[in-house]
């Protein structure tokens, strides 16, 4: 027999077996709802530009890198060219190059700011850009002069209907 369970605002139908074994673990339950929430909220703050690469905002310190689309179309990425630390950028400025074996592609700042950390490792495993473009894969931080810049970018939503139009 089924039953239906509320957590705030959510319900769930659950089987009885369900049921029974969520009323005797709820702090697991909420530890792994926590985990899924917290996953779903950084891939929704990611931010995009019309040349594909991504910002991640946290604090005053902006993780860029490219996306899934721009390392698929350039294909296995055998060299990488990443902006030094203190190098100060301002938004769209070119700022490095990514080389595959298929293309060369220039690397552009999404918003303004002082480069904090250049991802070191991918510039000895540029591979890295296509196994983990958005997690292992980024290529520099910088801290975040003009927070209004990062609003005037593309949602992750957003930036999927630019690829959708851009197919057509």
């Amino acid at each position: 027999m089924a039953s239906i369970t509320r957590f705030g605002r959510f319900s769930l139908q659950l089987s009885s077996v369900a049921t029974k074994r969520l009323r005797s673990t709820p702090t697991t339950f909420c530890q792994q709802w926590r985990a899924f929430n917290v996953s779903s909220f950084l891939s929704a703050a990611r931010r995009y530009t019309e040349k594909h690469e991504w910002v991640s905002v946290e604090g005053t310190t902006a993780t860029v890198g490219i996306s899934e689309y721009a390392q698929d179309a350039l294909g296995d990425v055998v060299f990488a060219q990443l902006p030094e630390p203190g190098t100060a950028l301002q938004q769209h400025d070119e700022c490095g190059a990514l080389e595959s074996v298929k293309a060369a592609s220039e690397v552009y700042s999404p918003i303004s700011g002082k480069v904090t950390e250049k991802n070191s490792t991918v510039e000895e495993t540029p591979g890295l850009i296509n196994s983990s473009c958005y997690d292992k894969g980024w290529l520099f931080k910088l801290t975040v002069n003009n927070p209004a810049e990062i609003e005037k970018l593309m949602s992750e939503e957003q930036y999927q209907e630019f690829l959708k139009a851009a197919e057509h």
